[in-house]
């Protein structure tokens, strides 16, 4: 068994993974400055740090902990936001990540788990879906900064023997998903469809996703602990969905009575996107398994809980 440590365990994504490592026997130690994340997330049989990413104390954590491996989720997650403040990104998922890739090296870790995206690293798809062969032409700072790590990670293994696994997520949803941010169409539709407020679509909502469940991409993680290799794999599920079309099956979920508004699109966003999965599948043994209407209606069922206890 491993000792992990999970950066940003108290967010969405994360926390699901921290509880997929846990239940095969795992330590997990949680890393998250619950700036986004939230404590009733953090899986109670891990110990949990409240720090950031960039902080200098970093470095005794690992001098104490003596971690075999990191899987890395906290992150600056809003396109809109890399854009308007690129400098801000670039601090938390640029340099947040070399310090904690800096201590790697000094403390003798052996692998390094890298959520990076596969929603935003390819740009303008020239084909669909893209495989990880797709030119990477990413369109804003926050897919820029992703590819930049990426490399990083190529170069941390060349020089310094760490060997690394990037995970290019589609469009993650599910439960625990923040409604109240800028990121994840689904829970912030699924909130305001419960609260009864309006929807605003980003343009005409014909822009397309590859919409992948929560738990799917939690059980890569898990299958990427025991690859000896070091690669980047897509996680998503090979179909686009647009936006009307997931608007249109909330709506239905949660008894919505409302039209949606329009407004403007997101700058720093392509039109379609759409990944393969092909290689993971081959290499890992890994697919998807959750279907979208399943997807939608669980996240639904979250949020309706939550409602009825606040």
């Amino acid at each position: 068994m491993s000792k992990i440590l999970v950066t940003g365990g108290a967010g969405f994504i994360a926390s699901w993974v921290a509880e997929e490592y846990i239940s095969k026997g795992h330590e997990v130690v949680i890393i998250d400055d619950l700036s986004t994340g939230s404590n009733e997330n953090i899986p109670r049989s891990c110990k949990f740090i409240e720090l950031d990413i960039r902080d200098p104390e970093i470095d005794e954590i690992f001098k104490s902990e003596k971690f075999d491996c990191v899987n890395h989720h906290a992150a600056q997650i809003s396109v809109r936001v890399s854009v308007e403040q690129p400098i801000l990104d670039a601090k938390i998922n640029l340099l947040g990540t070399l310090n904690l890739l800096e201590s790697c090296v000094k403390y003798n870790v052996n692998k390094f788990i890298f959520a990076s995206t596969g929603g935003a690293i390819y740009g303008n798809q020239s084909k669909f879906p893209a495989d990880e062969s797709h030119p990477l032409n990413p369109l804003c700072p926050y897919a820029v900064h992703k590819l930049t790590v990426e490399k990083y990670l190529y170069y941390y293994k060349e020089i310094y023997g760490l060997k690394y696994i990037c995970l290019r997520y589609a469009n993650a949803y599910g439960p625990r998903q923040n409604p109240f941010g800028e990121a994840g169409v689904v829970a912030i539709f699924s909130e305001r469809m419960l609260d009864g407020k309006d929807v605003v679509i980003n343009g005409d909502g014909t822009q397309t996703r590859d919409f992948v469940y929560v738990t799917d991409i939690a059980r890569s993680n898990l299958l990427a602990l025991d690859y000896d290799e070091s690669d980047c794999f897509n996680i998503g599920t090979g179909i686009e969905t647009d936006i009307n079309e997931i608007f249109g099956i909330l709506k239905i979920h949660t008894g919505y009575e409302m039209h949606a508004t329009h407004g403007p699109a997101k700058e720093g966003e392509q039109q379609r996107s759409c990944l393969d999965y092909t290689k993971i599948t081959k290499l890992l043994g890994w697919k998807p398994e959750t279907g979208l209407s399943d997807g939608l209606k669980n996240t639904v069922e979250y949020f309706k809980d939550k409602h009825n206890k606040s």
